[in-house]
Parts: C-alpha cells; structure tokens; sequence
C-alpha cells in the first residue's frame, strides 16, 4: 500500500494538509507527538467514520520503579479497545527478583533482552526452573506459584501478557504481602517453629527487590514431586519459520507449547517494503507489542468504518474480534512484532486466500476486477506475509 496524502510541513511542524484538504494548525500543537502518527493526523482518503483508538505507548504508562528494576502495564484502562489481554514490559537488574507471587489470570511472557531463572510448582508439588534468553517464552497457569530473576550480564526485559484485559499487576499475591497480613503466632503454628522465626519478615510487600545473582542452574534445582508434565518454558526463536519473500512467521499455541492453554502467538518480521497481508482473525481480538520498526496498520470496522494507525518499538496495537487489516513496513529496517490472542489455537483468514478458493465468476461479479488480473490474483499461493 503507497499512502496517497503527504504531510505538508510549516517551520518544521507536521500539519493536517492533504491536497486541497485540511489547513495548518494554528493552535496549541505537539510536533513530536503528531509526526510519531502522521497517518492520524492526515489519515488515507479510505478512512472514514469514528472508531475507538486501537494505539497505545508503553511510553505513556505510569512506571513502578523499584530497587532491582521497573514495571509498566497496559490494561483495558489504558486501552478500552482491548479487553481480552492486559500486558505488563519489566525490567529486572542482574539479581533482580520478581518476587515469589501467583495471579487470578495466566502470565504468558516472551523476553525481550538478556536472562533470566525462572521457577514455578504445580498443584502437585511438581517443580519447573529454567533460564531463558532473548526470544524464549514462558507460560504459568493462573494460581501457579512462580519467581523470576535477572542473570548476569544486565539483567532482563520482558513483555508479559495476562489472559484477562482488566487484569492489574497490583493484583497479584505477593509472598511477602501475605505473611506480613498474617498473625505471627498463626505462621508459627503453620510451619511449627518459634514465633521468634519471623521477626525479621519484611513488614510490606517487596514486588521486585535486589538480591545476589544466582549460581548454576543446576545448584537451583529442586526435585520436589518430580518435574512438571508439560514444561513452563518455549524457545520460539528456535522454530523453524514460515519464510516468504516479504519476511517470516513464527506461530506458537497449545499445539506447539503445550503448557499455554489460553494464550496463542506469533511473531512476525516483515522486510522494508513488504506488509502482514488483508486478514482477520475468527477465534479471538488480537493484541499487538511492536518490537523493532516502524508500521502502520488499517483497520477495517464494517459499518462504512476504517481507521489508520501508526506503530513503533514499544507500542501497542489492538484488533477487535474479526475485524479486517493488514500491517505495513513503512520503515527502513526489519519491522518485528507480536500477535497475540486469548485462545489455545492461531487462526486467520486471508482475503487472498477467500478470493482465490471462491468461484471464479463469481469473486469477478463483486469486485468488477478484469479477467486477465483477477486470474493472477488467484492463481497465487498468497503466503502470510507479502513483499
């Protein structure tokens, strides 16, 4: 897709010009802001209506800092559009702990940058660690105790996502909340040693705190009532992926990580120039993390309703249920993000590939497309990502 309008400028600011359309802005304005989402300030000739914002910055998140690293969401308060999955991007320092807690609603999580140890029991006092690095996955059922911590040599960073769009971090249960709610003299009955056992217990919640980076992950292992059946963990970089001429798709569900039964993925690089072709997905919304690279994505709402939008490394985008879109390479460099859905499986349906399995005659009756270019159109294989 080539944009038809261009952003005029007027001393260095970008203005909602477009041909004989529009006029400068001669108000309060913020250039930065505008020129991030040109196509909102001077959407595509097809965009028409009103449609809710599908776009959120983590760079707009409130940021929880701590000893030992950061935390900031995006949740359904951030981002109405988007009430099926909630995310939260964390930082932990090498040592760094985020500490030992369990939640109402799944964590799937992929990382971004550096290691971590992770760990986690079961219902059956079946134990899991792992390290993970940089494209690895992890998946903890909601209720399933777990622990992550920052390796050596920085740390990490991690998108996490939560089947639940209303879901908070500030909801989760906390090892150290819990005791520190809990009588004493209770905690010395549980665990039968003295009360004196729990004079130095931390008095409010850590959340991340710092603490001496770990030794060996074989030093961590502890065998409990033997091993989880299906493993927390996934290296999705590690799959072989669907590769095109426009870039490459790597697909992970239930099928392939057993362990996440309600959150489905892909992860997509798209080459300059190529576009994530016409689709729409029949299972669930998606949400979107951009990773790298600059997009831009339209939106298709039925009702005479399409909006535009565009994204960078750290926003977020939103599609609701079975609504028609596509996601373009506007940059310079590999664009690389995440689908993601609340559901055990992938699934989508590609307009290419609707056209092409319908009959001949008939896709021509609607679309009024001549003979000899509806014929290319449908005698390719159209692969999911297009150069």
């Amino acid at each position: 897709m080539i944009q038809e309008e261009t952003i005029t400028t007027n001393h260095k600011s970008p203005q909602p010009i477009s041909g004989k359309l529009g006029a400068t802005i001669i108000g309060p304005t913020n250039p930065t802001r505008e020129a991030e989402n040109p196509d909102t300030l001077v959407p595509p000739r097809v965009d028409h209506g009103t449609m809710a914002n599908l776009r959120w910055s983590f760079a707009d998140s409130h940021m929880h800092l701590s000893e030992g690293g950061w935390g900031r969401q995006t949740t359904a308060r951030e981002l109405p559009s988007a009430p099926e999955v909630a995310g939260v991007n964390m930082r932990l320092t090498p040592g760094g702990i985020r500490e030992m807690h369990w939640h109402t609603a799944a964590e799937w999580a992929y990382m971004l940058k550096g290691f971590a140890r992770i760990t986690a029991i079961d219902q059956d006092g079946r134990t899991f660690q792992d390290d993970v690095a940089e494209g690895d996955l992890w998946f903890f059922p909601a209720g399933i105790p777990h622990s992550i911590q920052g390796l050596e040599p920085d740390g990490c960073e991690f998108l996490l996502v939560f089947d639940d769009g209303n879901f908070s971090e500030e909801a989760t249960f906390l090892l150290s909340d819990w005791l520190a709610h809990t009588p004493k003299e209770v905690l010395a009955k549980n665990f039968g040693v003295p009360e004196s056992a729990f004079d130095r217990i931390p008095e409010k919640d850590l959340w991340i705190f710092q603490a001496p980076v770990p030794g060996p992950l074989a030093a961590d292992r502890v065998a409990g009532a033997g091993l989880v059946p299906d493993t927390f963990s996934h290296r999705m970089l590690a799959q072989d992926p669907i590769r095109t001429k426009g870039g490459t798709v790597r697909i992970t569900d239930s099928s392939l990580f057993k362990a996440s039964k309600t959150i489905a993925a892909t992860l997509v690089e798209v080459e300059p120039g190529g576009m994530r072709e016409l689709h729409w997905h029949p299972n669930a919304d998606e949400w979107q993390y951009y990773i790298s690279g600059q997009a831009r994505m339209t939106v298709f709402a039925a009702e005479n309703n399409a909006r535009t939008f565009n994204f960078q490394a750290g926003d977020v985008g939103s599609v609701p249920f079975a609504m028609g879109h596509y996601i373009e390479n506007i940059g310079t460099t590999t664009l690389r993000f995440l689908e993601i859905f609340r559901s055990d499986h992938y699934a989508d349906v590609s307009l290419a590939q609707w056209l092409a399995f319908t009959p001949y005659e008939l896709v021509r009756a609607h679309l009024n497309i001549d003979k000899s270019v509806l014929s290319r159109v449908t005698a390719r294989k159209t692969p999911v990502v297009v150069g």
